[in-house]
């Protein structure tokens, strides 16, 4: 897809990776409802295939494929979400996926992505390692490049969470989601813009990784320089294609600083029963810290992943 994602572009997405998806649950919580004064709705994706909304736009971007480029296999570079959901997703058509992983991945999401059949290359931590690793490989096997975020095709499909949650909360104000490369922002935004009149989409970002919030405040993608933060899926810097989508239709990014986020990480898993990772934990985070006004309002955040190493818990650190 070369343009940007259009309401039937997000509808085709859905009805392509119907099957092989799973529908999320929309769970909520009494005690954070009364903590915030609002309505929070929590799309679950955490629950997604492989833990994460990832999944839907690996989906779509592998079944989109005509046979002849499929068979030569699909490639990419990822710390982890999407690498795991390209390997399974390449697993479901039967084709290869060729994934570069920084050496310093998590282990968690480096077995995920050996368990779906990915074929990994290690590389140094960094964008220059990464980039020059995977041209080498796409030379070598002709192999379709999947960017993790950076593609029309992720980005309709990564809108499909937010359309199911709007149809399970059809009156919400406010949709909430992380920021990283902007895939599911971009993605979200659209589908808020295409099937509401009025639901508002703002994103939330830890402060020591605040491209985003920059990018907005200038109205030019800030680079990402040395992140510090916990949140180790919102490292990346935004798109291209996702930051002029995000430009348009996004209200506005809040930060949320690491005590925050692992306050708020900690109280799903305690009060919701459910594994979140830290980077699904920054909507609350802002809720929690007041920089988003909430009261009296019907919120929906999309938790966008679940994959957690056990042996290194925030608050254990």
């Amino acid at each position: 897809m070369n343009h940007e994602p259009t309401k039937n572009d997000i509808l085709t997405a859905a009805a392509r990776i119907k099957s092989h998806i799973h529908r999320t649950p929309v769970l909520t919580s009494r005690l954070i409802n009364e903590m915030i004064g609002a309505g929070i709705y929590f799309k679950c994706e955490n629950l997604q295939k492989v833990g994460a909304f990832k999944f839907r736009g690996a989906c779509n971007a592998v079944f989109s494929l005509p046979e002849k480029l499929a068979g030569k296999g699909v490639a990419t570079h990822s710390s982890g979400n999407h690498a795991a959901a390209l390997s399974l997703a390449a697993q479901m058509r039967g084709i290869p996926a060729h994934i570069v992983m920084p050496r310093t991945a998590p282990k968690i999401k480096v077995k995920a992505v050996e368990s779906y059949g990915g074929k990994i290359t290690f590389c140094e931590p960094n964008q220059a390692a990464r980039e020059s690793t995977l041209e080498r490989i796409v030379k070598e096997t002709g192999a379709t490049f999947i960017h993790p975020y950076n593609n029309y095709t992720i980005i309709a499909a990564q809108a499909t969470a937010a359309l199911e949650l709007l149809e399970d909360v059809p009156d919400l104000d406010i949709v909430i989601t992380p920021v990283g490369g902007g895939g599911l922002l971009s993605g979200t935004a659209l589908t808020a813009h295409y099937f509401t009149k009025s639901v508002q989409v703002v994103a939330p970002e830890q402060a020591g990784a605040d491209d985003a919030y920059r990018s907005l405040q200038t109205g030019t993608i800030q680079p990402s320089v040395n992140p510090k933060t916990i949140c180790d899926g919102l490292l990346t810097s935004l798109g291209s294609l996702t930051f002029p989508i995000i430009r348009k239709y996004v209200t506005a990014i809040y930060t949320a600083e690491d005590p925050h986020i692992i306050r708020a990480m900690r109280m799903i898993w305690e009060r919701m029963k459910i594994i979140i990772e830290t980077s699904s934990s920054v909507p609350l985070a802002v809720l929690l810290n007041g920089k988003l006004s909430a009261q009296g309002r019907k919120i929906g955040i999309i938790l966008s992943g679940g994959n957690v190493d056990l042996e290194k818990l925030p608050w254990n650190q």
